[in-house]
């Protein structure tokens, strides 16, 4: 079963090479990138929340390798300062409370293009993602009381995030539009965060089971033309 699995693999690999459907490209562009992040955080045991909006922006480099019939190969790198965190939903009373995370992260995307190299494109991002917490912040109402919530969930209170490190798979789609200036892009993005900003190895009762990020991003893109 094994050999026939590795000769199927080889077999798929060979394809592209054999049918010489490849045409290569050598386009690499650099340039920034900014928007908005509206974060939140997958507890267990569950806490109400809103939408935390925030800011995302970094620098940005992308590679275009080979051209498929209609189809844009690539890979992106990105170096971006973004905020994170979540805001609570709490209906018992007055009480307001956010926490702010500010990450320094690192997606490493695979890029594939749609449609003409020349005016407007559709682009797919997918890959991994790393990041790493450089600080944090709560933020109370003047008239806080942790004492009084619906779920008795009040343990993440004057609690600094265990792990810094976090890291998870990140998704876009959108559109480049390469004009003579160079290129200007509109994307969203969806981030699932695999990792854990508090501890769940159940060795204390007070530890959430998962405490993960996910957030959902809009972002432009401006790049400019290093080769083509």
């Amino acid at each position: 079963m094994n050999k026939y699995i590795i000769s199927l693999l080889f077999a798929a690999l060979s394809v592209p090479a054999s049918a010489q459907l490849g045409a290569q490209r050598n386009n690499l562009s650099v340039g920034f990138n900014a928007g908005v992040n509206n974060n939140s955080i997958s507890f267990n045991p569950t806490i109400k929340q809103k939408g935390y909006m925030a800011y995302v922006g970094g620098l940005t480099a992308r590679y275009l390798s080979e051209k498929y019939f209609s189809i844009i190969c690539g890979t992106q790198v990105e170096l971006n300062f973004s905020q994170r965190g979540w805001e609570e939903m709490i209906e018992d009373n007055t009480n307001t409370y956010s926490r702010t995370m500010n990450y320094i992260e690192m997606p490493f995307l695979a890029h594939l293009g749609f449609g003409k190299e020349q005016g407007t494109q559709f682009f797919v991002n997918l890959g991994p993602q790393v990041a790493f917490l450089l600080s944090e912040k709560e933020n109370f109402s003047s008239d806080w009381d942790a004492s009084n919530r619906p779920n008795k969930v009040n343990y993440q209170y004057n609690k600094k995030a265990d792990n810094k490190l976090d890291y998870g798979l990140v998704g876009g789609a959108g559109f480049d539009i390469n004009s003579k200036v160079g290129h200007f892009l509109l994307e969203g993005r969806y981030y699932f965060g695999l990792g854990d900003i508090f501890k769940n190895d159940n060795s204390n009762v007070n530890n959430f089971d998962k405490s993960s990020h996910n957030t959902i991003s809009v972002r432009l893109t401006y790049l400019f033309d290093l080769t083509k």
